[in-house]
């Protein structure tokens, strides 16, 4: 927002301009008085609502495009929202990041630590999966100019993860208005969608709307594709790999040699958590594989159990923990649920305070 904007517009003129642009957004038709002072939150009267729209025209924010008609907004007036909305969207997308990495680095330590706990109560091999999005909706979309051959484009999802994409395209003839533009043509029509919700006929729209910048479009829903669908690396923390030593038919060289491969590799890991992160497993959520029954082949001499944590807006985690098949299932499913349980409270406490 310039100065000038700062210096003309006080905070009631601020609101009842927004409320202006909003409503002939939502509507097409022009504003009067009457409608603003049903739909802003200023209790001001239609008298005054109708002295502070005369300044605005006069100042050059709305116009009126027929006697005894309501008022539209103006270029100016769409400037100064456009502005006006990507400053407020620019200081959200800051707030989020910094939330994320501070909880991401925390979250890393507890992740940690829960494994270390878990290992030493059981007596067996922990583990445990960063939590990941399972169910994107979009709540913001922000394109930047990098150079002349690149934007940025930060993606932020629901659960206030915040992911950023390259987008490569020939921006020589595309200039800050355009972009400013895209930005409020892709918030409007995708904010608040699931990847479900975008079909073909939405991506159609959008593309027509942007006409010879439609190119940006496709990159644009293939990067929000992408950061919803969760493809990236499943990080998993473990924990107590030497306690297969403690068990006799376990403690076998070649077992127990495939075994710590598996935990130190790790890709056995994703495949048996990958599968059952996306599970909708009922009540607590908690999986037992007795010996064959394990998807990982160099677990068919073990008991593996599993059980799904949720931080809420479709953030999912696993913990597992393995062990003998006389293992103590009783002393296990214990723990999985007290886990579970603090997790929930660790992880969704500051979220809700932040809401606050």
């Amino acid at each position: 927002m310039s100065k000038q904007d700062e210096n003309q517009l006080d905070e009631r003129k601020t609101k009842i301009l927004k409320a202006i642009i909003k409503t002939y957004l939502e509507t097409g038709e022009p504003v009067g008085s009457r409608t603003i002072s049903k739909y802003t939150d200023l209790n001001l009267s239609s008298a005054t609502i109708r002295n502070e729209m005369s300044d605005l025209e006069e100042l050059g924010y709305i116009v009126q495009p027929h006697t005894s008609a309501g008022r539209i907004p103006s270029d100016q007036g769409y400037r100064f929202y456009v502005d006006h909305l990507i400053e407020e969207k620019e200081k959200e997308v800051s707030e989020m990041k910094e939330f994320v990495i501070e909880h991401t680095e925390r979250m890393e330590e507890v992740l940690k630590q829960v494994v270390k706990v878990l290992a030493s109560n059981t007596n067996y091999a922990t583990m445990i999966t960063a939590p990941a999005y399972q169910q994107g909706k979009l709540k913001f979309i922000q394109l930047s100019r990098v150079d002349d051959e690149q934007l940025l484009a930060v993606i932020v999802l629901e659960g206030n993860i915040v992911k950023n994409k390259i987008i490569r395209t020939d921006l020589t003839q595309v200039d800050g208005e355009q972009i400013l533009k895209l930005n409020l043509l892709l918030n409007t029509s995708l904010n608040g969608l699931a990847i479900s919700q975008i079909n073909l006929a939405t991506i159609t729209r959008l593309k027509e709307q942007a006409g010879i910048h439609s190119d940006i479009i496709s990159q644009v829903m293939d990067a929000i594709a992408e950061s919803i669908s969760g493809d990236e690396d499943l990080e998993i923390y473990t924990s107590g790999a030497t306690n297969i030593f403690k068990y006799p038919e376990l403690a076998d060289s070649a077992k127990a040699s495939e075994l710590i491969s598996a935990f130190e590799e790790k890709q056995q890991l994703v495949n048996l958590f990958g599968d059952h992160q996306t599970d909708d497993q009922e009540n607590t959520g908690i999986q037992i594989y007795i010996g064959s029954e394990s998807p990982v082949q160099t677990m068919k001499d073990c008991s593996v159990v599993t059980a799904t944590y949720e931080l809420g807006e479709g953030m999912k985690g696993t913990i597992g923990i393995i062990g003998p098949k006389r293992m103590d299932y009783e002393n296990v499913l214990g723990n999985l649920k007290t886990l579970k349980s603090q997790l929930d409270g660790i992880f969704k406490k500051p979220k809700d305070e932040e809401a606050k």
